[in-house]
């Protein structure tokens, strides 16, 4: 795996606390990655989540489309979100990184973080936006920005549109293996953990497509009824983390302890909260058919392995939760409006077709889903760029290096004469 373009570590004058930031690469002068907050926060942790950024950006390429995807970054303080410090250590940590977020880094919420939190602490920072680094991007500016604002404001049954996309994602990935499969939705049981953006709207598009959430797991602990969970009931009584108010619980559902969403009896595990959630250990305890990996890195390597050799189905992160990057950007770059039933159309159609495409390269060439990333749809063969259309190279010094091929993906070399590293991904595997 190549190094990262930039990578830097920032330590808190005020509370000693630390910060980074790391950037992946650039395509056309920009990058794109979310902002986390959680205790234990860790450069290397932050580096991973950078390169799969880039990984999620490629694959949403449409040659037809406004949208041509960005680089893959990733920002994280090391502080728990719920300390009284947290927000004046956010606010910090903009101001030291504000050239990145003016010049080339577009973030947004992430774990630990809301989007209303970053937009508020990016403004006391200074800051424009925490995406204007892609603003000379667009077309019209000024109507992207009103219409990216419109799709904020839109609410679907008490839930912000923003919140929904990434688990219409996650969702339509599961749904999708299930039919691959011939498995019902009716009968179909799924345990999470997390009940936050990416778990709630999770569990709220999967027992409306007729599945039945048996297990949900927050800080306090996992929440369970075999019979089924009353979902909308609990995110209605969530708080801005994700926490539930135990005081919603109906009689039927009992209160187990924090990992018990790993042994649950179900087809369908969702993990949506932490990184390296599933090691070794954990992966023994689990009897589920599938893992969608709505979390960043839950599964740990070594556990994969062992969970492949018992038959367990891990659908990668990667694909899986890239929903919410791709809805900004579609919206923005215009390729979507600010209305809820044309995104998830078209949220569903782009993840239907990659997680279908994932698992049948899998089968065929009989591997693991996530080691078989999709291809990145190019109007070219791989190392055929005669016929692709070019967009504008990145702004930078001419000839440093960092142009887009038709695919989507970053030349290494002089110029677009240099490498495609897509292509070169597509070949090797």
């Amino acid at each position: 795996m190549t190094a990262p373009l930039l990578s830097l570590t920032w330590t808190d004058d005020v509370t000693g606390r630390q910060g980074f930031l790391v950037v992946d690469r650039l395509v056309r002068g920009v990058c794109s990655g979310g902002l986390r907050m959680r205790a234990g926060c860790t450069l290397e942790e932050v580096t991973g989540l950078a390169r799969g950024m880039s990984f999620k950006e490629a694959l949403h390429y449409d040659p037809e489309a406004r949208y041509v995807p960005l680089g893959g970054a990733k920002g994280g303080i090391d502080c728990d979100p719920r300390d009284p410090e947290a927000y004046g250590l956010l606010v910090r940590y903009l101001r030291a990184v504000r050239p990145y977020v003016e010049s080339c880094w577009t973030t947004g919420e992430d774990l630990g973080l809301t989007q209303d939190v970053v937009d508020r602490a990016a403004a006391e920072a200074g800051l424009v936006s925490s995406v204007q680094a892609v603003y000379p991007l667009l077309d019209d500016e000024e109507a992207a920005r009103r219409r990216l604002a419109d799709a904020f404001a839109v609410e679907v049954d008490g839930i912000g549109l923003d919140e929904l996309a990434g688990g219409c994602g996650v969702a339509e990935s599961v749904l999708t293996a299930l039919d691959r499969a011939g498995m019902p939705y009716a009968g179909t049981r799924v345990a999470l953990q997390g009940l936050g953006t990416m778990g709630g709207a999770t569990a709220r598009f999967l027992t409306r497509a007729g599945l039945t959430v048996v297990a949900v797991a927050d800080v306090k602990g996992t929440i369970a009824n075999p019979e089924g969970l009353d979902v909308e009931a609990l995110l209605a009584a969530r708080d801005a983390y994700g926490t539930v108010d135990r005081a919603a619980l109906r009689p039927g559902d009992r209160e187990l302890p924090g990992d018990a969403w790993l042994s649950a009896d179900v087809e369908v595990l969702v993990p949506a909260a932490v990184s390296y959630a599933i090691g070794v250990e954990e992966q023994g305890r689990i009897t589920a058919r599938w893992i969608a990996e709505a979390a960043n890195m839950p599964v740990l390597p070594a556990a994969e392995e062992l969970l492949l050799a018992r038959g367990v189905c891990v659908l990668p992160d990667v694909v899986v939760n890239s929903a919410t990057n791709a809805w900004w950007w579609w919206t923005l770059f215009g390729d979507i409006g600010a209305d809820a039933d044309e995104a998830f159309a078209h949220i569903r159609r782009s993840m239907r077709a990659l997680v279908d495409g994932v698992l049948a390269r899998a089968e065929s060439d009989g591997t693991t889903p996530s080691r078989r990333r999709p291809r990145p749809r190019r109007p070219a063969a791989a190392g055929d760029h005669s016929t692709v259309r070019q967009p504008p190279l990145r702004r930078g010094a001419p000839g440093d290096g960092a142009g887009l091929c038709g695919g989507g993906c970053e030349h290494v070399g002089a110029g677009r004469g240099g490498v495609c590293r897509v292509a070169a991904w597509r070949e090797s595997g």
